[in-house]
């Protein structure tokens, strides 16, 4: 049975952080979702239509990815793809507390899928979608941090363009 892992996320907007855990989260699994989550508590700067367009834009042509939202509870989006492991990014020992609450619920929830982290690659370590945006809203340039469809539409919704 080919191996499927959900990689859930916010992806406002993808970073390069977030392309290095797919690439090598397919290296493990044979196949992977990119879950977008329509998170209620999250005020997004772009619409769930508009990050799912993104991540498949920056994806390009890598094989045996499907970008899909969804909401509600990780566990039962993963319960109902199918999937046997959650993946997740861990950059700095600030990430652990949260993700440890958020594994040892999802393993309530969906017993059958074990949550594999991976830490990024040492240039990514510090990047999150947060700082991009920061970094837009001063006029900063963010070149390095995201893929380049993405620079364009921060720069729109910055009006930069």
């Amino acid at each position: 049975m080919p191996r499927l892992a959900l990689y859930p996320g916010s992806f406002d907007p993808i970073t390069n952080g977030h392309l290095d855990i797919i690439v090598r989260g397919l290296a493990i699994f044979d196949s992977l979702v990119v879950g977008i989550g329509e998170n209620i508590a999250k005020q997004p700067l772009f619409s769930v239509e508009e990050r799912v367009e993104m991540v498949r834009d920056a994806l390009g042509e890598i094989p045996n990815v499907e970008v899909i939202s969804y909401s509600g509870l990780t566990a039962k989006f993963a319960e109902q793809i199918g999937a046997s492991a959650i993946l997740r990014g861990l950059r700095a020992i600030s990430d652990f507390e949260f993700e440890f609450q958020m594994t040892l619920a999802n393993r309530k929830l969906f017993p059958k899928a074990e949550t594999v982290f991976l830490m990024p690659c040492l240039s990514n370590v510090f990047l999150n979608s947060s700082m991009v945006k920061d970094i837009v809203s001063m006029g900063g340039d963010v070149e390095l941090f995201v893929p380049p469809g993405v620079v364009e539409r921060l720069k729109i919704k910055f009006g930069g363009a």
